[in-house]
């Protein structure tokens, strides 16, 4: 399952709102704009908003999320973006809306003014049912439901397929060799353009100065060509990085061409391919490739579910496919490409599915699945002998047949408060603990008594960062009488960095003789007393 606060602009939303994502896509030239869908239909952006990128109705950027109105409850079934950027999203209902840059006429309005909220795409397309978008640097496509292609935009390169250089200010079908073909995905490099039709083959048009449209030569091409190096293949699917291309057969062989200065290509060397090569021959069936045009960045996963990847990851060259402990090829972008973008619309995974963590926090506290109970203060606890022998040594001790304990159903608790020991026991299921810094004291005792030195140090934690005024004194006490010395030292250097408040409370007064004195001994030593 895929994590997206591995992209960093996700680490400030709390887990309900994370929860709450069925799609969602990173990008911008540093990978600073978000959008994403919740499983309510509703979208939301965030982030710097070049361009107006977000669609917001304005050019302010934004750290919290904000809801586009006009796009709520559309499903969407396909998103891209250009490097301006602009954006273009297709609805399930096959309705195409874009914003964003539009200096090229990308956005398909017939102008050249920024698209500050999204609007719908209906030049040529009114009776057409789109079904998938792509967008190359500052040019668009769209695939409809009946196979045919749509292009727009910036055309320098002859990236429209139009048969000229002019740029193309609403959507145009690309005819010519796809007048009769129909085609079932599409992709964009920088300012090229690549569509796979229904028998397996693949046509290029657009700038081929480095050989990315893969057809023997460098030259750029006007209209659509077909790939004459893949012939006798069956391409299911095909990505285009910032200048090279992937291709990968129904026999999960997969082919590289085009630009090749970062090893993207991940052929063993440097040097530009002008035609289709296979590459990762010697590994297993591929099933999965991955590149997109604002990234070098290019990855791959086999059927067993290992994941490479090649290409510029993190300033370096890798000119051969590198195996990673991945589990996705959207991590790898994640954590190696530059810029960190998604190179696709990411689906989550939140269906019923819940991993192990999920599943031990799910079942805490259960009286339906419980095989033992606590009872503290007159509560009953509810918990699992197999978790907790696993994860901690004085259960499975406990749970020994020369032990009473291991015979009972019920366990009377009586050192420990109810919230503490809850707390402790709710820790061995979710790794955290949610007390006050009062009661994290007894939890602390409760660490010390039962080795468990992690929870200590958790506890001298959130004691650290509840430490008042008021409650100086007695937390110092308590880091004593557990010896937890780095806890005794920070509330130490507060009492004596607070020593006029601190003596003036009745928790300073009500500690004991010997310990008052040792701390008056050795604040005088500090200097504290001084005048």
């Amino acid at each position: 399952m895929v994590d997206v606060t591995k992209w960093p602009l996700f680490s400030l939303m709390e887990g309900e709102e994370l929860s709450s994502i069925r799609q969602a896509c990173v990008f911008g030239t540093s990978a600073n704009e978000v959008i994403y869908i919740t499983h309510n239909d509703d979208v939301f952006v965030f982030g710097l908003n070049c361009s107006n990128c977000l669609g917001t109705g304005d050019s302010q950027s934004t750290i919290l999320p904000k809801k586009l109105d006009f796009l709520s409850g559309r499903k969407v079934v396909s998103l891209s973006y250009g490097s301006g950027p602009h954006i273009l999203l297709a609805t399930e209902e096959g309705e195409l809306f874009a914003w964003g840059h539009n200096g090229y006429s990308q956005l398909g309005n017939g102008t050249t003014n920024q698209g500050v909220a999204p609007v719908l795409v209906s030049a040529s397309l009114l009776n057409k049912r789109v079904t998938e978008v792509a967008c190359g640097s500052h040019h668009s496509l769209a695939l409809t439901n009946t196979g045919e292609v749509y292009a727009w935009g910036y055309n320098n390169c002859g990236q429209v397929g139009s048969g000229s250089t002019a740029n193309q200010p609403t959507p145009r079908r690309v005819s010519n060799c796809l007048q009769n073909k129909v085609v079932v995905s599409i992709t964009c490099g920088q300012t090229s353009s690549l569509a796979v039709v229904e028998n397996g083959e693949v046509y290029g048009w657009g700038y081929n100065g480095n050989g990315q449209l893969g057809l023997g030569n460098n030259g750029n091409q006007l209209t659509p060509c077909r790939l004459v190096g893949l012939q006798g293949l069956c391409v299911l699917q095909i990505v285009s990085g910032y200048a090279h291309s992937l291709a990968l057969t129904d026999e999960g062989l997969l082919y590289a061409w085009g630009t090749n200065t970062y090893g993207q290509l991940g052929t063993g060397n440097k040097s530009n391919q002008l035609s289709p090569v296979q590459i990762m021959a010697e590994k297993e069936r591929i099933v999965e490739i991955a590149a997109c045009h604002s990234t070098h960045t290019s990855a791959a996963k086999t059927q067993s579910g290992q994941v490479y990847m090649w290409g510029q990851c993190r300033g370096q060259s890798i000119v051969l496919p590198f195996l990673t402990h991945f589990s996705c090829t959207d991590d790898v972008f994640a954590c190696f490409a530059t810029p960190s973008v998604m190179w696709r619309l990411l689906s989550m995974e939140h269906d019923d599915f819940l991993t192990v963590s999920q599943s031990l926090k799910k079942e805490f506290d259960s009286p339906e699945t419980a095989d033992l109970k606590f009872s503290v203060d007159g509560k009953y606890i509810h918990v699992h002998k197999a978790v907790l022998k696993i994860r901690c040594e004085h259960f499975r001790s406990m749970f020994q047949s020369h032990w009473n304990e291991d015979m009972k159903e019920v366990i009377e608790i009586d050192q420990f408060t109810y919230p503490v020991y809850r707390s402790f026991l709710e820790f061995l299921y979710t790794d955290n603990i949610d007390l006050p810094p009062e009661d994290a004291i007894g939890l602390l005792d409760l660490a010390t008594s039962y080795c468990e030195n992690r929870l200590k140090r958790l506890c001298q934690h959130i004691i650290k960062r509840g430490i008042t005024i008021e409650n100086a004194f007695s937390l110092l006490a308590a880091a004593v009488r557990y010896d937890a010395e780095d806890l005794e030292e920070f509330c130490f250097k507060f009492c004596v960095n607070h020593l006029t408040e601190v003596t003036q409370t009745a928790a300073f007064w009500q500690i004991e003789g010997n310990l008052l004195k040792e701390f008056i001994c050795r604040a005088s030593r500090c200097g504290a007393f001084k005048n």
